[in-house]
């Protein structure tokens, strides 16, 4: 994945440098393309002006008034041509001419450079000589914007001219346009190449962020925790991953679930049925009558063992079978604690245990399964009763803390050492009974802590050595 990652990164690096170095040459092609377009059009104007010129010299007119004519009325006139969104209100094109020996007979800038020698100037001093003749030179050398482009044109013969006519137009009169086929290149290219980049990130996050969710989910699997599948979107390969890899654990759970529980069932109950076999077997030789009866009621506590076992584990099979609560509705838990109380009662009553039933009466509502829950609180005040002396009481509290329904069982037994507080909710691992001095089935605490996850919730032991545990189960309310 991580190679992946590096080569999108370089495509993407590859793309972006190319559209740079592409928008890069589109830009340094603008000013010269326009120049070169605008000089073209002043070569043209520039011999049609030259030819009018030669016919007033021609015609005795040296004062050129048709020229200054066609100028001066052209700065006059009044329009508005908008030029790839450049409004144009005014004539921009000027023009000078020279007599043969180079100096400035009219120019249409007011006279400016009248009586100038500029035979020296490109422009002036190709053309007499019969050439091409062009220049661009700054009014104010400190302002690239002041730059002028001057394009000439023989009156006359081209070997020997009459004079030169000059035309000249402002690059600043162009500007406008470069910046706007600047700006049209700017916005192209970077929508082109945006939305590639877009779309190696749309793929990107299409492909990598299931497979991230995938491989949290599989982490969590791993951790022994039971999440949801994920919501991956639509991707037809991603959720054929996501299916696999969801058929995958539930084939591999539910076969290593049979192979545990088939060894830990077989290894619990090797212990009570071996009792029972001996105590049936010496049942069978004489004996006193006080040890007849010492033997069945050993008979009687591993038969009962047994089945609180077997009880237990169908309990426990049918939650860690579940990812996810199969049905669910809205419970008032106080009303689940209450029917947990009657059912455990009659095993307190037995045992000399008192059962203090919570004192607040508020409606404490939750979402869930009513018989699962009944089971794990029922589980929960079995375990404070068998570990409570003779004539000791099981507190029970209910309260609502933080939007979080707490369910406190607190029973007067002995607590637990220090080295078992880790080992409380591991499966198969069980405390001798202060009463009867035998180990329990060692899956209530397990039961209940896969109740509490189902649940959205949590469980958690605490005790002090002679002053009893305090079992702390805590729910979502709504």
């Amino acid at each position: 994945m991580r190679f992946t990652r590096v080569t999108l990164f370089f495509i993407a690096f590859i793309i972006t440098l190319g559209f740079y170095q592409l928008t890069r040459n589109f830009l340094s092609e603008v000013e010269p393309q326009t120049f070169q377009a605008t000089e073209e059009v002043l070569v043209d104007t520039a011999q049609v002006l030259a030819e009018l010129v030669e016919d007033e010299i021609t015609n005795g007119d040296e004062q050129t008034r048709g020229l200054r004519a066609a100028f001066e009325g052209a700065r006059g006139n009044e329009f508005q041509a908008r030029i790839f969104g450049h409004l144009k209100t005014r004539v921009g094109i000027q023009a000078y001419l020279t007599d043969a020996k180079g100096v400035v007979i009219y120019d249409s800038e007011h006279g400016k450079r009248v009586g100038q020698d500029l035979s020296n100037m490109r422009d002036v001093h190709r053309t007499l000589k019969g050439e091409y003749g062009a220049r661009s030179s700054r009014d104010d050398e400190a302002d690239s914007t002041s730059s002028i482009l001057y394009v000439a044109a023989p009156v006359g013969p081209p070997d020997h001219p009459l004079g030169v006519l000059t035309v000249y137009k402002p690059q600043a009169d162009v500007l406008p346009l470069i910046k706007e086929r600047q700006r049209i290149i700017y916005t192209a290219c970077g929508m082109i190449g945006g939305g590639i980049l877009f779309l190696i990130g749309a793929v990107f996050l299409w492909l990598f962020h299931p497979i991230g969710k995938i491989t949290e989910y599989a982490k969590a699997i791993e951790r022994g925790e039971r999440p949801p599948k994920p919501r991956i979107g639509i991707g037809k390969e991603v959720n054929t991953l996501a299916h696999a890899l969801d058929s995958m654990r539930d084939a591999l759970e539910g076969r290593q679930y049979a192979v545990r529980y088939i060894q830990t069932l077989t290894h619990e109950m090797k212990s009570p049925l071996a009792a029972i076999r001996g105590a049936a077997e010496l049942l069978d030789e004489d004996m006193p009558e006080s040890d007849r009866h010492r033997f069945l009621e050993n008979i009687r506590a591993e038969t009962s063992r047994a089945e609180r076992l077997i009880n237990r584990l169908l309990e426990l099979s049918a939650i860690e079978g579940m990812k996810s609560l199969e049905k669910s509705e809205e419970l008032e838990f106080g009303q689940i604690v209450e029917k947990a109380i009657d059912q455990a009662k009659p095993l307190a009553d037995v045992a000399g245990v008192k059962i203090v039933r919570p004192q607040n009466k508020m409606k404490l509502r939750l979402v869930g399964d009513a018989f699962i829950l009944r089971a794990a609180v029922t589980n929960l005040l079995e375990n404070a009763i068998d570990f409570s002396p003779h004539g000791g009481t099981v507190h029970v509290s209910l309260e609502l803390v933080d939007e979080r329904i707490v369910l406190n069982i607190h029973d007067e037994g002995p607590g637990f050492p220090d080295y078992a507080k880790e080992r409380m909710f591991e499966r198969f691992y069980s405390l001798r009974h202060h009463a009867s001095g035998r180990k329990g089935t060692g899956l209530g605490l397990t039961l209940v802590k896969e109740t509490a996850e189902l649940h959205g919730g949590s469980i958690t032991l605490s005790a002090q050595p002679g002053r009893g545990t305090v079992a702390c189960l805590r729910l979502r309310a709504i």
